[in-house]
């Protein structure tokens, strides 16, 4: 049978990063409607799943209209800024308007910070389309915009289905009742048994989900005496089909010093469609970088594969002081100074590799969103932003 043209086209551009697809658009009639047909959008939302993210947005620690840039985009070394990207009205409409939460396959978490109550809603920046979800009653009344323990997952889900997830504290100490909202099914329905935390709190922000389990690591503060089983660090599992939730003790020299200027985080290692992922810990201290990977899952078994000091990594600032880091692509460290961003490769092929990405203006404590440029649909009943 033979091929059409325009087919050739359409596998083409289902590869390609959204803001180039629109671009594209605009030069060609045959290729202009490719980005309103809710197919494509499928097929180019799944094709970007297995490519890595080119860039990330930069979020201010403060959620304040003080600061005319809360919110920056940033692009990975060697990626053109022209050819995936967001649009600039849409950038300064977060950096006004919203405060974004979480960020997959090319969909944004965010709520509201004008209103009053607080609203959550799913934005495509690209697209431009967005779509209030039903806002728990405990997240309309949070005014200080503190602890709102939900995330977003496109993942683990159907191609026109998104997850959010929101862990709310009950009287009970440690205890977290979860709700799942599906986007195709507009509904919030809740899970039967709570998250166990254990003593410490827990950093929500930084999920990572592995053999569909969601993980979170815990604080560092010093908060409790050498005899509490909670003395020490530690990462929690929860598993939102069964309910169950479980402990994951951290490597030893990760625990060393844990309570004197130490930040340490975990995220996804690998390709997310890969079936060869795991769970990389970051832990800085002192401007020391030291990573892990999890190598054995059943016996906690983890394997050091970078120690280095942030000084020893050939930046032109002295004295250099980490004030935010991330894992990108499952294998990229991303970290922010005072004034800086960088990357340092992880892999065999970059591996300590490291590459200035810019200046922010991000504060002392910048919180890392990781974005991928698609055109996934924010649901059959989403709206145009007013940006």
């Amino acid at each position: 049978m033979a091929v059409s043209q325009e087919d050739i086209a359409y596998e083409i551009f289902s590869w390609l990063p959204a803001k180039t697809i629109c671009k594209f658009g605009l030069t060609c009639i045959s290729f202009s409607n490719f980005h309103k047909e809710t197919l494509f959008k499928t097929k180019q939302s799944c094709n970007l799943l297995g490519m890595n993210d080119t860039c990330f947005f930069l979020q201010h620690d403060q959620i304040s209209q003080r600061y005319q840039k809360r919110i920056e985009l940033h692009h990975l070394p060697k990626e053109q800024q022209q050819l995936s990207g967001v649009p600039n009205n849409v950038l300064t409409f977060l950096s006004n308007s919203a405060c974004v939460l979480a960020s997959s396959n090319g969909l944004l978490l965010c709520h509201t910070i004008n209103d009053d109550p607080l609203e959550l809603f799913i934005c495509n920046p690209i697209t431009k389309s967005c779509f209030f979800i039903p806002t728990p009653e405990s997240v309309r009344k949070n005014h200080n915009n503190s602890n709102i323990n939900i995330m977003l997952d496109c993942t683990h889900c159907s191609s026109d289905d998104y997850l959010i997830f929101y862990f709310e504290n009950t009287n009970e100490w440690s205890s977290y009742t979860c709700n799942i909202y599906h986007g195709k099914e507009g509904a919030w329905k809740g899970v039967e048994n709570n998250f166990l935390s254990g003593g410490r709190n827990m950093k929500f922000d930084t999920p990572v989900i592995h053999n569909g389990t969601l993980h979170f690591i815990s604080d560092c503060s010093n908060y409790f005496t050498r005899l509490s089983p909670f003395y020490k660090p530690y990462i929690m599992s929860y598993s939102f089909v069964e309910g169950t939730s479980s402990i994951l003790k951290l490597p030893r020299e990760a625990i060393k010093g844990f309570h004197v200027e130490c930040n340490m985080g975990i995220f996804n290692w690998g390709k997310v469609t890969s079936s060869n992922t795991s769970i990389c810990l970051v832990k800085s201290r002192k401007s020391v970088f030291t990573i892990w990977i999890l190598k054995d899952y059943k016996s906690c078994s983890w394997q050091k594969i970078l120690k280095v000091r942030v000084n020893a990594l050939g930046l032109e600032e002295k004295d250099a002081h980490v004030t935010g880091f991330t894992v990108m692509n499952g294998n990229i460290l991303v970290f922010s100074t005072k004034h800086k961003i960088y990357s340092c490769g992880l892999d065999e092929e970059t591996f300590m590799m490291v590459e200035e990405i810019g200046s922010h203006s991000c504060g002392s404590n910048p919180h890392f969103i990781s974005y991928s440029n698609t055109l996934r649909s924010c649901g059959a009943n989403d709206k145009t932003m007013s940006c």
